[in-house]
């Protein structure tokens, strides 16, 4: 565990530690999903991480897949996420932004279209719109007006971070959002360039990794991936194949890191993190929310081949989560109630260390 506390390279960047906030969708935004001022406080209060990720962040309106998703692509957001990483670095923090679209899980009730996905095919479950919960509709299979448009929004969206004050960007290819949609058979049925075999199928998510690697330079770029998780309703029969062929080209592009997502094929994430050439970033999962068993599962991570470890909910709950393994203290329990939608409550009211007495230890989750 001593390396888990020691200062590790990434990029052009210097970690302090490998812990890094992973993305977590909070929901403090205003209804058109420009970040309200308490999400500066919330992120600037785990500024101790070895990197903080950004909630998923939508580069357009038709990228949005639930009510109160954050966005960045008018002004107003501009300014408000400057406000959120500014707070991160008066910290000392670093940060790198998120950015994802919903693809067909999303509903007409949050941008008045029609979701798009790489092809015609429904997702099974309800959409999270402002009133009610709606199945997901079929949605519009993509020109190639439309897919070169969404590759173009994602690169201005990056352009905007750097120009904002982020130290990168994350691209979000995983948990069944368009991305994947486009990187799985079971969802991209299309027979032209973008579809068909596995090179055709990767073709959209390197086509967005190289127009923002151009944007912000490749060794500030990552990708999320989630192979083999169902999340969303997805299916992937071929992605012992598919994954592979997507990081050779992603490496050919010098991107900086790669994200795999807790609960993909474990044995897979195994291969592909021998494989890939420089950063690989592995979340831990949640699992028991205590000191030792927040450890045994970064220790795990690091044998299966991370540089780095990212936690959610631990970091959630615990806004000096890095102190409080550091020291192996108690870790506070998280709310749910106020997870997704809410003000300060669960969100910029955890305790942290030096908050609590000698005499009053931290309370640790019951599981």
């Amino acid at each position: 565990m001593s390396t888990l506390f020691d200062p590790v390279p990434f990029g052009a960047l210097e970690l302090p530690n490998r812990l890094v906030m992973s993305p977590m969708g909070r929901g403090r935004t205003t209804v058109d999903g420009t970040p309200l001022p308490v999400m500066a406080e919330y992120y600037a209060q785990r500024a101790g991480a070895g990197l903080v990720i950004s909630e998923a962040t939508h580069p357009s309106p038709v990228a949005v897949g639930h009510a109160h998703s954050v966005r960045l692509h008018t002004a107003e957001q501009a300014r408000a996420w400057a406000e959120v990483v500014d707070a991160v670095h008066r910290r000392g923090g670093r940060m790198y932004l998120q950015i994802m679209h919903a693809g067909r899980i999303s509903h007409p009730d949050l941008h008045g279209e029609t979701p798009l996905a790489p092809s015609a095919v429904r997702a099974d479950g309800t959409a999270r719109v402002f009133r009610g919960k709606p199945d997901y509709p079929v949605p519009r299979p993509m020109t190639e007006d439309d897919i070169a448009r969404t590759v173009e929004d994602f690169a201005r969206c990056a352009r905007t971070a750097a120009e904002i004050g982020f130290d990168g960007v994350e691209i979000h290819g995983a948990n069944g959002y368009l991305l994947h949609q486009f990187l799985a058979s079971a969802t991209n049925r299309r027979s032209d360039a973008h579809g068909g075999d596995i090179a055709g199928r990767i073709r959209f998510a390197v086509e967005v990794a190289r127009a923002v690697a151009a944007e912000v330079g490749p060794e500030r770029v990552g990708m999320r991936l989630s192979p083999g998780f169902p999340l969303n309703d997805m299916s992937e029969p071929d992605r012992t194949e598919t994954y592979p062929a997507l990081l050779t080209e992603l490496d050919r592009l010098g991107l900086g890191h790669v994200h795999f997502v807790a609960g993909s094929d474990t044995d897979l994430v195994r291969r592909l993190s021998r494989l890939w050439k420089r950063t690989v970033v592995i979340n831990c999962g949640t699992g028991p929310l205590d000191t030792d068993s927040t450890l045994a599962a970064a220790d795990r991570a690091l044998k299966d081949g991370a540089h780095l470890l990212s936690f959610g909910r631990q970091f959630l709950a615990n806004p000096d989560l890095p102190e409080r393994l550091r020291t192996r203290a108690p870790l506070n329990a998280w709310q749910p109630p106020f997870f997704y939608e809410g003000s300060a409550r669960g969100y910029t009211d955890y305790p942290v260390l030096s908050d609590t007495a000698p005499d009053t230890p931290a309370v640790t989750a019951a599981h």
